[in-house]
């Protein structure tokens, strides 16, 4: 009788992932108990969930494995993008019960979705197989679309989730197809194999089929983080979602979005960089320019940072671009004070909101600096780095964003990169400008001052601007993270 052998299978590479599913499902059995009164509970457990899977990242740091005959790796790539991960989950956490509570929707499913929405932005980072790419961001994106949605009594929620989920179904079959037909030129769906199979078979291998599966799956990426012609979402669903929400998806989606692209581009495809660089150099001029062209004409500051996004998206893009180590570290650092920076700004934002959404326009926020002068500091500081100003840590991403493109001959697109950034201090100046040049109409005396988000704040702060200051250490986990 022959013996069936069974593979090993190695935990440790989706350990993180292991833990915050078991989290997530133990929370839904204990959701059932908890009276609604007492929902903050869960939010507390969901955060010793995420403290558990960032030991287990920083236990799994510098140790490669895979697992699953090669579907899974556990690279410092992965394990500093799932660095990112947990921080966005933890700081939305921190700031979504204040929030939650003030607009009646404070369902105890909102963490656990966080926290499935996380592990699937995870397999996205540490897939090294187009399935398991496939499947993390499935998981991603459903997790999505319900918190899109969350607030069922509110019309602009309702719409956002719906949006988002006819919208993202349309580019999950983009994405899919070229999968497919990537799997059908080369005979495998694993991103090593792949780059394998082109470079023994050259040109056999850049058939039409090669090059239209290569097109849908970067349109499909290029929708995730919200890059031009692909953005059209990103404003309805950033305003209508509730806030904590926006503030996640704003910075541990469009993260996952980057890892995903990066790993399918840089490994799968290198000997094409000729092609698709010249592809994402178009992509991060209309992205740029388009993202801070429509921002500069909003009043709602959640539509504006919802610009701001789509263009930051696009100086990320510059370090895509240049393909080279320089390009790739900053994309990893930019991507980490980017969630620093953007959760901070929403999480003022939802302080001086009202319950129903209101006091979301740029002209609401008109003598914030007289009534509570540290919070309008902290929104200063968030709104510097959004910017790109020293000493903070968007002013660093952006140099070493722009100085990899540089290195890579790309002058031009750099140049653009930093025109659009001076472009972009006018929107962000103008909220400053309310806060403390125009006299208040507003005694902000509606405003609580939750603890969990002025811990959210604080924390954002110091990722703010101790990176600025001094980004040796972040710069060089970030390096020692590159794939090329």
């Amino acid at each position: 009788m022959e013996t069936i052998v069974l593979p090993v299978i190695n935990l440790a590479p989706i350990m993180p992932e292991i833990i915050l599913s078991v989290f997530g499902m133990a929370l839904l059995l204990v959701n059932v108990f908890v009276p609604s009164e007492q929902k903050a509970y869960l939010g507390y457990l969901s955060l010793v969930g995420i403290i558990a899977a960032g030991v287990s990242i920083v236990g799994g740091w510098g140790v490669p494995l895979d697992s699953f005959s090669g579907s899974v790796v556990q690279d410092n790539f992965a394990l500093f993008f799932k660095g990112i991960f947990l921080l966005s989950a933890g700081l939305t956490i921190l700031i979504s019960d204040h929030y939650m509570k003030r607009e009646g929707c404070n369902q105890g499913e909102l963490y656990p979705l966080i926290l499935f929405a996380t592990m699937g932005m995870m397999l996205m980072a540490s897939g090294t197989d187009l399935m398991t790419v496939f499947l993390g961001l499935e998981v991603l994106s459903v997790s999505l679309y319900v918190l899109a949605g969350f607030n069922r009594a509110n019309l602009k929620s309702n719409e956002a989730g719906l949006k988002y989920f006819l919208l993202g179904a349309f580019s999950t079959g983009f994405l899919l197809y070229g999968m497919a037909l990537t799997y059908g030129a080369t005979g495998t769906t694993k991103i090593p194999k792949i780059a394998e199979f082109v470079a023994a078979n050259g040109m056999v291998a850049q058939s039409p089929m090669f090059y239209i599966g290569m097109l849908l799956m970067a349109s499909g990426f290029a929708f995730k983080i919200a890059a031009a012609p692909f953005h059209m979402w990103t404003p309805d669903v950033y305003e209508g979602a509730p806030t904590p929400m926006t503030a996640f998806m704003s910075a541990g989606p469009k993260a996952a979005g980057f890892a995903a692209f990066m790993r399918v581009l840089i490994v799968a495809f290198p000997s094409l960089k000729a092609d698709w660089s010249d592809l994402l150099w178009v992509l991060a001029v209309l992205t740029m320019t388009i993202g801070n062209l429509i921002a500069l004409n909003q009043d709602n500051i959640k539509r504006m940072l919802a610009y701001s996004s789509i263009a930051h998206a696009g100086y990320a893009l510059v370090g895509f671009t240049a393909g080279n180590a320089e390009g790739a570290a900053g994309i990893m650092f930019y991507m980490l004070s980017y969630a620093f920076m953007n959760i901070g700004a929403f999480a003022i934002i939802i302080l001086v909101g009202k319950k129903g959404e209101e006091n979301n326009n740029v002209a609401d926020y008109a003598g914030f600096a007289t009534k509570h002068p540290v919070l309008a500091l902290a929104m200063a500081i968030f709104l510097f780095s959004l910017a790109g100003m020293p000493p903070t840590a968007g002013f660093i991403g952006k140099f070493y964003l722009f100085s990899g493109a540089i290195k890579a001959g790309y002058i031009w697109l750099a140049i653009i990169g930093v025109l659009n950034s001076a472009a972009s201090v006018y929107y962000y100046l103008r909220v400053m400008v309310y806060m403390y040049m125009k006299n208040p109409t507003e005694e902000f005396d509606w405003m609580t001052l939750s603890p969990a988000v002025m811990l959210c704040i604080l924390i954002a702060v110091v990722g703010v601007i101790i990176p600025g200051v001094v980004p040796s250490y972040l710069l060089e986990l970030a390096q020692k993270a590159v794939l090329l």
